[in-house]
């Protein structure tokens, strides 16, 4: 079924310069947990949601899956993967996925704050989403066993109400709530979707006394 208007489709003018959404997400508080906590069994990973500016516009880093993913082919995504036992943290997990798939430097990417957490509902993995600042756009090339495409993405076009689109699934009596952008020869949605969406609905609500 349809759904509803973007959550800042009245919003007025925002600044989405990056030393604000580092201020915001810095001032939000505690990331939270989308549903029920990991189980001792649940497999971890983490994902990056690369920011970077350029002419005075914060763009935003997103893949495209190759075709011979086992999984989501084709599908818009975030940097990311499994942690692995040498991994230290989520944060290092994350950013090593970032330079396995597209080679973006490991020096590069400050962590500047945090997405809710959640468990995905195929695979029942627990996803922990961390934003990270870029000096500038970065050279990168995808890997090709994992990403067939790069995007870069301003953040103000996925503000555009005729890019922003929400669904209402219902299943096993449960309505969830599916969020999707249209961008030019690609969709977002699922679960990168829903980081977006959380991620644009906090710089847009948040205090416009914040300043750069």
């Amino acid at each position: 079924m349809p759904g509803g208007l973007a959550p800042w489709h009245e919003a007025q003018e925002v600044d989405l310069g990056l030393d604000r959404i580092e201020h915001v997400l810095a001032t939000r508080g505690q990331p939270g947990l989308l549903g029920e906590p990991p189980g001792p069994q649940t497999r971890r990973s983490a994902v990056l949601v690369p920011l970077y500016e350029q002419g005075g516009e914060t763009h935003v880093v997103l893949t495209r899956r190759a075709s011979t993913m086992r999984s989501h082919r084709h599908e818009v995504a975030f940097p990311g993967g499994r942690l692995d036992p040498t991994d230290p943290s989520a944060w290092h997990a994350a950013v090593r996925e970032a330079e396995e798939e597209v080679a973006l430097d490991p020096a590069l990417p400050r962590r500047i704050g945090e997405l809710d957490s959640f468990i995905t509902g195929g695979s029942l993995t627990f996803v922990t989403p961390f934003v990270g600042a870029l000096p500038e756009r970065p050279t990168l090339t995808p890997a090709e066993a994992e990403v067939e495409h790069i995007l870069y993405v301003p953040l103000r076009e996925l503000l555009l109400p005729e890019v922003y689109r929400e669904e209402i699934w219902v299943r096993d009596g449960v309505r969830r709530s599916i969020t999707f952008f249209e961008l030019h020869g690609d969709t977002v949605w699922g679960a990168t979707g829903a980081m977006l969406r959380q991620l644009l609905d906090l710089i847009t609500k948040a205090d416009p006394r914040l300043s750069r």
